[in-house]
C-alpha cells in the first residue's frame, strides 16, 4: 500500500544523491511538507555506480565553496544519521605530462590559494614518493591537495535521505511521476503511479524540483521546461585484489584521460575519453543497470594505464563497468528556477561530479527556494543560461560526444567547443568568414573572435602562452585606438519593452532613471534586494512608449525571464528582437569620418552627443545609430533590420577601404574594455557584487521613489563600502592574466582577479578584482603595494580606481 499525502509544499522528482540532498536541506530550513518520489529505488540511476571522488577545487570561487561544503557535510552526516558515508580524506594528486598541462596546474594552484584551498605544487620525484606505484616517465610535475577525499556514493545519498526523513520529509520508492498539471506559468500538482501499476494518485503542490538525473530532460518536458542534458556511457574497471595495496591518494592523469582510486585493496581505473558515446533512449525498466561492455572503446585508455601503473598489467580485471552519466552542453550542471515556469526548480545534469557537488548544490538550491533569490552568485550553473534550442536532441547527442572528454582536456583560455556548431549565425556571418574571421561560440551564436591574416590558418592553436592570434588582436586593438575598426555585435540581446507603463515599469526593475527624452540612452543595472547586480544593460528610449534593452548575448534569456517575472500589473509587453536586427560597431578616432561617408545625417556632438540615438539613412537603406562604446573610443553601434544588414556591411566596408578600416573581433573588444576599466558581467559584476562596491553608483538614481535594490543601495551608502573593485596593470609586460589569479596587498592574499586580458595599448596585462576595504578610504586602499600571483610568481602591479586608459572619457565624447 502506497501512502502519500494529497498536498505538499514541494515535490522532489528523483531519488539520487542530488534529490536526497535537496530534501535534506529543505527540511533543515524548516520545510516539513516535502515529498520525494523515486521511480525505482533510491540511488538506482547513476548514484550507485559513481566513483565517489570528492575534490575541493573547482573553476570558480563559489563552485569551490560548494565543493568544500559537500566535504564538510559528508564528514558530519555519519554522526547525525548513524549511516556510514565512507567519507575519508585521502588527498589527491594530479600529474601533468606536458609543459602546457603543468602551467594549467600551477595556475590552478595559485587560484586554490586565493580560494583558501590547501594545495602544493610537487615535482615528479615527490609524486613518486607519495605514489610509489606510478611510472613517472614523461611526468613534468603535478599538484597535491591533502584534503581531497573519497566516499561511498550510495551511502552518502541514503544518509541524506535519512536526515531528511528524520525532519519530516516523506520519501517514497517505486512511485513514478506520470504527469505534471500546469496552469499558466505554474505547476499545480503531479500525477503518480506505483511501480506495479496497482495504485495511482495526485499530489497538489506549490512547486516541484526536477532531480531526475539522466531522466531530467524528459521530466522537464512534462513540466513545460527545457533541461538540456544527454546520457553518455562512462567506463571504469576494478582490478582483482592486489597484495599489499593500502590506502592511496586519488590520482588523476588527465593527459591520459584517466583517474585511479584505491578501494579495499583493489584499484579502480576510470576514463574521460576525448570522443564519448551518447546513450539512449533509457528503458523504462532501468534500475541498478549497466550497459554492454565495449572493450575496443576502452582499450586505448587501458594500454596507457598499464604503462603508467604497471601493477595493473599484473592484476586481473575483477569488473569491467559501463554505466550512464548525464552531461550538459557546457559541462556545468543545471541548478535553479527554470525560465519557462515560475515554480519549477531544477538540480540535474551533474557531468560525473554529482557526489562532490550534491551537498553544496542541495544547500544552495534550498536556500534559493527559501529566499526567492540566489544566496550568492550561481551564474555558472544557473539553468537560465541555457538557450531554448539547446534542448534539441540531435544537438545534445552531437555536443555530448565532446563534453565528457572536456573534463580532462586542457582547459586553455579561449578554448572553443568543436561540436554542434553553426546553429546561430548573424546576418554578417558569411561576409566576415570571407574576410578571415575565426569564430567562437557563445549561447549558440557564431561570433568573429579575431581575424586571420592572408595565408594564416583561420583557426585556434591553443596555449597558455601568447596564442597565435595575439598579434592579430594587437593590430585590431591598435586600429580602434588610433584609426577605425568595425565589429559585429548582433549577438548581443535586444529586448523591446513597449506599452503605456514602459517608463514606470523600467524605473521599478532597474536602477537608472528612464523618464528621459526620446533618443536618450541610459546605462544601468538590474539589482536584487541586496544591491547585487543581476544584469548590466543599456536602455534606449525609442518613443514615448517603447524602449530597447541591450544585454550580453549569454544572458538575454535569463534577463528577459527576470523582466517577465516583474511585469505584474504593468501594461507592457516584452519582445526578443535579437535576431531582427544586425548590429555593427564602428569605433575609433576616425569613426565620425566613416559615418559621414555613408550617411547624409549629422553625427556632430550638437546633434548626436554621447549617450543618444538617432534614425539615419545608410547607403540605400535605413538604420538607427546608438552613440555608446564598450571599447572607450568615439563610435557608433549601428542597428539595421536583418533584411538590410548585408547592404549596410558592404556600404561601410567599401567606404572604409582607403582609410584603413579594420575588421575586429570579440577578443579585441575584451582587451579594449579592460584597459578602460569597463566591467564584464558574470566576472567583474555578479548578483553577489554590490553595485556601489563595483564602482557603478553613478548608474543608480536613488532619488527615484521605488526600485528593486534601492534600500540596499541607501544602506550601503550609510554603512560604507566593504570592498572596492580595482584595476591592475602588471609592471612586467610578459606575464598574461586570465582570471582568478590571487591579489596580494602588502604581501598578503586579499582576493583574486575577476577578469584579465592583455592591454595592447598600455603594454602589459590588465586585471580587475575586488579588494576588502572596510573602514578605509580610497586613498588608504591605493596607498598599499600590490602584486598578482601568476603561476606562483609574484608580479608587481599598479592599482587604480579610475580607468587606466582615458580616465575622463574624453575620447568617447570627442
Amino acid at each position: 500500500m502506497v501512502t502519500l499525502p494529497e498536498t505538499a509544499r514541494a515535490v522532489i522528482i528523483g531519488g539520487g544523491v542530488v534529490g536526497c540532498s535537496v530534501a535534506y536541506h529543505l527540511t533543515k530550513l524548516g520545510w516539513r511538507d516535502v515529498v520525494l518520489l523515486e521511480r525505482k529505488q533510491l540511488t538506482s540511476g547513476t548514484t550507485w555506480h559513481a566513483a565517489g571522488l570528492i575534490a575541493q577545487l573547482r573553476a570558480t570561487a563559489n563552485m569551490t565553496k560548494l565543493a568544500k561544503y559537500s566535504q564538510e557535510l559528508y564528514g558530519a552526516l555519519e554522526e547525525e544519521t548513524g549511516t556510514a558515508t565512507g567519507f575519508k580524506r585521502v588527498g589527491s594528486i594530479t600529474a601533468a605530462l606536458t609543459s602546457e598541462r603543468l602551467e594549467e596546474l600551477h595556475r590552478s594552484a595559485a587560484m586554490a590559494r586565493a580560494f583558501g584551498v590547501e594545495i602544493e605544487e610537487i615535482s615528479p620525484a615527490e609524486i613518486k614518493r607519495r605514489y610509489e606505484h606510478l611510472n613517472i616517465d614523461g611526468v613534468t610535475g603535478g599538484v597535491y591537495l591533502p584534503k581531497d577525499g573519497q566516499g561511498d556514493p550510495a551511502n552518502i545519498a541514503l544518509a541524506l535521505a535519512k536526515g531528511a526523513r528524520q525532519r519530516g520529509a516523506v520519501i517514497r520508492e517505486r512511485v513514478k511521476v506520470t504527469g505534471i498539471a500546469r496552469q499558466g506559468r505554474r505547476v499545480t500538482g503531479v500525477d503518480w503511479v506505483s511501480d506495479n501499476g496497482a495504485e495511482r494518485g495526485h499530489i497538489v503542490c506549490d512547486m516541484i524540483v526536477n532531480c531526475a538525473g539522466m531522466w531530467g530532460h524528459e521530466v522537464g518536458r512534462m513540466a513545460g521546461v527545457n533541461v538540456p542534458l544527454q546520457a553518455c556511457e562512462h567506463f571504469y574497471i576494478v582490478s582483482e585484489p592486489i597484495p599489499g595495496l593500502s590506502q592511496l591518494p586519488v590520482l588523476r592523469v588527465p593527459d591520459e584521460c584517466a583517474y585511479y582510486k584505491e578501494d579495499a585493496g583493489k584499484m579502480m581505473l576510470g576514463a574521460f575519453e576525448p570522443v564519448s558515446k551518447p546513450w539512449g533512449p533509457i528503458p523504462d525498466s532501468f534500475e541498478f543497470d549497466q550497459l554492454p561492455e565495449d572493450f575496443d572503446h576502452f582499450e586505448p585508455i587501458l594500454e596507457m594505464a598499464v604503462n603508467r601503473m604497471p601493477m595493473l598489467g599484473e592484476a586481473g580485471i575483477h569488473t569491467f563497468f559501463n554505466g550512464p552519466e548525464s552531461f550538459t552542453p557546457d559541462d556545468a550542471y543545471h541548478l535553479g528556477l527554470a525560465p519557462e515556469m515560475d515554480n519549477v526548480w531544477v538540480a540535474a545534469g551533474f557531468n560525473s561530479i554529482g557526489i562532490q557537488s550534491a551537498g553544496g548544490a542541495g544547500m544552495a538550491l534550498a536556500q534559493w527556494m527559501e529566499d526567492g533569490e540566489k544566496p550568492f552568485d550561481l551564474g555558472d550553473v544557473d539553468i537560465a543560461r541555457m538557450q531554448p534550442f539547446q534542448g534539441n536532441k540531435r544537438y545534445l547527442v552531437e555536443r555530448s560526444t565532446e563534453t565528457l572528454g572536456l573534463l580532462y582536456a586542457d582547459h586553455f583560455p579561449y578554448r572553443q567547443k568543436a561540436t554542434a556548431r553553426g546553429v546561430r549565425r548573424t546576418p554578417f556571418h558569411e561576409h566576415l568568414k570571407a574576410c578571415g574571421a575565426v569564430f567562437g561560440e557563445l549561447a549558440g551564436w557564431e561570433r568573429a573572435n579575431w581575424f586571420a591574416r592572408p595565408g594564416q590558418p583561420a583557426q585556434y592553436e591553443y596555449s597558455w602562452k601568447r596564442q597565435t592570434f595575439f598579434d592579430n588582436v594587437a593590430k585590431e586593438h591598435n586600429a580602434v585606438r588610433h584609426g577605425v575598426g568595425m565589429y559585429d555585435m548582433s549577438s548581443f540581446g535586444k529586448i523591446r519593452v513597449e506599452g503605456p507603463d514602459a517608463t514606470t515599469y523600467l524605473n521599478h526593475i532597474a536602477g537608472g532613471q528612464f523618464d528621459v527624452p526620446v533618443g536618450r540612452i541610459v546605462y544601468t543595472q538590474f539589482l536584487n534586494t541586496r544591491g547585487g547586480i543581476e544584469a548590466d544593460v543599456t536602455v534606449t528610449r525609442l518613443s514615448e512608449t517603447a524602449y530597447l534593452v541591450v544585454t550580453p548575448a549569454a544572458t538575454r534569456h535569463a534577463d528577459q525571464t527576470r523582466m517577465a517575472r516583474h511585469v505584474g500589473d504593468y501594461r507592457v509587453t516584452l519582445t526578443d528582437m535579437t535576431a531582427a536586427e544586425g548590429v555593427l560597431a564602428v569605433m575609433g578616432p576616425h569613426a565620425r569620418e566613416l559615418m559621414t561617408r555613408v550617411s547624409p545625417n549629422d553625427f556632430s556632438n550638437a546633434t548626436n552627443p554621447f549617450g543618444t540615438a538617432q534614425e539615419i539613412e545608410l547607403g540605400l537603406g535605413l538604420a538607427r545609430v546608438h552613440r555608446v562604446t564598450y571599447v572607450g573610443e568615439l563610435g557608433w553601434e549601428i542597428y539595421v533590420s536583418a533584411d538590410m544588414a548585408a547592404h549596410a556591411f558592404e556600404t561601410l566596408w567599401q567606404a572604409g577601404q582607403d582609410m584603413g578600416l579594420k575588421l575586429c573581433g570579440m577578443h579585441m573588444m575584451d582587451t579594449c574594455r579592460i584597459e578602460k576599466g569597463f566591467r564584464h558581467f558574470g566576472h567583474d559584476i555578479t548578483p553577489e557584487d554590490h553595485v556601489l562596491e563595483a564602482g557603478l553608483g553613478f548608474a543608480v538614481k536613488t532619488d527615484k521613489p521605488d526600485f528593486i535594490g534601492r534600500d540596499a543601495v541607501l544602506r550601503k551608502k550609510e554603512e560604507g563600502l566593504s570592498a572596492r573593485l580595482l584595476q591592475f596593470r602588471l609592471t612586467d609586460p610578459e606575464p598574461l592574466l586570465y582570471h582568478n589569479e590571487p591579489i596580494l596587498r602588502d604581501g598578503q592574499i586579499v582576493g583574486y582577479l575577476s577578469s584579465g586580458a592583455y592591454g595592447h595599448h598600455l603594454g602589459s596585462a590588465i586585471g580587475m578584482g575586488y579588494v576588502p576595504c572596510k573602514g578605509e578610504s580610497a586613498q588608504d586602499v591605493l596607498a598599499s603595494t600590490y602584486e598578482i600571483d601568476v603561476m606562483g610568481s609574484r608580479v608587481t602591479a599598479e592599482a587604480s580606481l579610475k580607468p587606466l586608459y582615458d580616465p575622463k572619457s574624453e575620447r568617447a565624447k570627442a
